[in-house]
This record gives C-alpha cells, structure tokens and sequence, in this order.
C-alpha cells in the first residue's frame, strides 16, 4: 500500500519519530524570534540524539494562520492551482472517499434497520439460551456499538480524503511558497535545483520568484520519471516562466551533477520517500535517505541554501546536517500534511571547513 494511504488510515497514530521531537521542545518567544531548545531526545529505531537550539524565522511562524485556509491561497484559488496542476496519486483519493462512502451507506443501513439486526443478533448470542432479557440487552449493545463505529470511520476516512486533497493542493502551494521565502536574496542565484519535482508546484514556485527578481537564473527540476518531466515542462509554460525551468530524469541517490553546482536546493514532500522498497522505519530506508541529503549537500555551492519540506523523517536530516557541519540549521512550526506532522528544514553550507591548520575538503557521501 502506498504510503499517502498507510498515513491517512492511521492518522491517529500519529508519528513517533516526531513525537520525540515534539515532546524534547520547549517555546521561547520574543519578539525577534522563536527558539527551540531541544534537549536530548532518543528514538529506540534510528538512534536519535540531539542537543542544540533551532531558530524559526518569524514569518514561517506568522503564515501558519493562513495555512488551514482551503478556498484560498497567495491570492490563489485553490481550483486555479488544481486546473493548472492536477493532483498526484489522486487513486489514493478515490480509495478513501470510496471506503467513506461504504462506511457511509452501512451506518445508515444500520440506522434504517436496527430492529431487525438487533433481532438477528439476539438469535446468534447464546445469552438468549438462558435469559432473554439479557440477551436482547446484549444484542442492542453489540447493533449500537457497530453502528457507531461504522459512522465514526466514516467520518474519520471523509476527514482524510479532505486533508489528503487539500495537503495535495492548497497546502503544497503554500508551502512552495514559504519554501521560496525561506531564501533572502535570490536576485544573486543563478542555478537552482528542485528534488523530486514531481507536478512542479514547488518549481514553479522558484521560477516565478526568479523572474520577479529579474534574474538571469534557472531552475533544474528533477525527477524519476520521464513521462513526469515531460507534463511538468508543460505546467511551466502555462505558469509563464518556462524559460527559467529546466526538467530531467535522474537518481536522487546519484545526483546527475558536479560537486558545487547550485546556488539553491529545494525538495517538498519527496525525501521520504526515498527507500521506501525497504520500509519506511528500516536502518536501510535511514541510509538512503541520508544518500540524498549528502547529494544535496555535495551539490550545493559552499555559501548556498538548502530547503527541505518533509514528513516524519526531520529529527534525522537535523542531526545528518549537524554531522555535515551546516550552518543556520533552521526548523520551522509543525505542519500537519496529509494525516501526519511535517517541518520546513533549512540551512546553509559553509563557505569553508577547516580543521587544525589546513583546509579540510568535506566528503559529503558519507
């Protein structure tokens, strides 16, 4: 089962990873800033250790009260971004508005026809052998405690299907565009790369604010599938900035690119699904996952922006940054996206690393 699916059936297990790093954390607020100070954290799974203060930049803070607005974003609406966009994995969609439904029609059936169900049920239990009373008790308990459970699932799976549409459209362009804004000056950068670009939301997103600044830049989207590259060079052109936007197939654990290369890199709900073949909680999910942020890493230019939106998996790729020897690590609120809590990870690479007397080139692989 996919994992959009496995996440929206099992929202209210919610994450352990992060609730981890949810429960070390303690707000301290001024006017300047937010800070998280994060005690020491451990997950039995992947070994999680973390002791450090994360800075969450105002304006991520403030726009999470526009966040949950389903008929409007940026001036946007939402069904202007949907004619433009599409939605991906819109099966996972139809599965849970269609199990809704199911479960819909079989707690109404359940309201139309209770005497019935309750008579049938009081013929199955074997209380009725012995006390009839008891037994008809027993069987109005079981119906009613059925029909309940049917209406509540089916209120939880419409819940879902709704998130699951709105994380799928409404909330991925708004986070595209504080992932953009998570960049001070982009009026300087001249080669981006997006990771995963999937419909190219995010994309787009860079493109439109370099053509805004008046930039001569670009922006590489990248992808596993041709036949998604193709349909995003389309969305491009409709967007008006398909001069700045560049789209090609290639592996995300084997960045097709020189070491050094971008002066940005961005990725939006894709990191996590890296490794996915091996499960999700594995060590070798973990590796792999880590493979793609060390790719970041060695193609980012030393003084360059990396911005990573993703689920679950943040309080890994904060201690992975930290061991790289980033810089300005920054970790925004908590976003709930389809069912589960996510983070906007940003941070700098430093323009040098040095150890003892002599420069010390970082192997970024590792």
């Amino acid at each position: 089962m996919d994992y959009p699916v496995w996440a929206a059936l099992l929202w209210f297990q919610g994450s352990y990873d992060l609730a981890v790093f949810e429960q070390a954390k303690t707000e301290i607020k001024s006017d300047s800033q937010i800070l998280f100070a994060i005690a020491s954290g451990s997950d039995a799974d992947d070994g999680f250790n973390l002791s450090m203060s994360l800075t969450i930049k105002p304006h991520l803070h403030h726009q999470n009260h526009r966040m949950h607005k389903p008929t409007s974003t940026n001036s946007r609406d939402w069904t202007q971004i949907y004619t433009v966009y599409g939605m991906e994995q819109w099966q996972t969609l139809l599965f849970l508005v269609f199990q809704a439904t199911l479960f819909s029609i079989m707690s109404i059936l359940f309201l139309l026809y209770y005497q019935p169900i309750c008579q049938f049920l009081d013929t199955f239990f074997l209380l009725t052998a012995t006390s009839s009373t008891g037994g008809g008790s027993a069987a109005r308990f079981a119906a009613g405690f059925i029909g309940c459970v049917t209406a509540l699932s089916a209120v939880c799976l419409f819940f879902a299907a709704g998130n699951f549409f709105y994380s799928s459209v409404g909330l991925r362009y708004e986070m595209a565009q504080r992932i953009v804004s998570c960049v001070n000056d982009w009026s300087n950068v001249k080669v981006a790369l997006d990771i995963g670009c999937g419909r190219g939301i995010l994309l787009n997103a860079v493109a439109t604010q370099l053509k805004k600044t008046g930039s001569s830049g670009r922006v590489v989207g990248l992808d596993r599938s041709k036949g998604t590259t193709l349909s995003t060079l389309r969305t491009a052109n409709v967007e008006g900035v398909g001069e700045y936007v560049t789209c090609r197939e290639g592996d995300v654990r084997s960045l097709p690119f020189g070491d050094n290369y971008f002066d940005v890199v961005v990725s939006a709900t894709f990191v996590h699904t890296v490794g996915k073949e091996y499960g999700h909680r594995t060590v070798e999910a973990a590796a792999e996952r880590m493979r793609v942020l060390g790719e970041m890493v060695r193609v980012l230019k030393p003084g360059g922006v990396g911005v990573v939106w993703d689920l679950l998996h943040v309080p890994e790729y904060v201690r992975r940054l930290q061991e790289l020897k980033m810089e300005d690590i920054t970790v925004s609120e908590r976003v709930t996206a389809f069912m589960v809590s996510s983070h906007i990870v940003s941070f700098r690479k430093p323009i040098q690393h040095i150890l003892g007397p002599c420069e010390v080139r970082l192997d970024w692989r590792c």
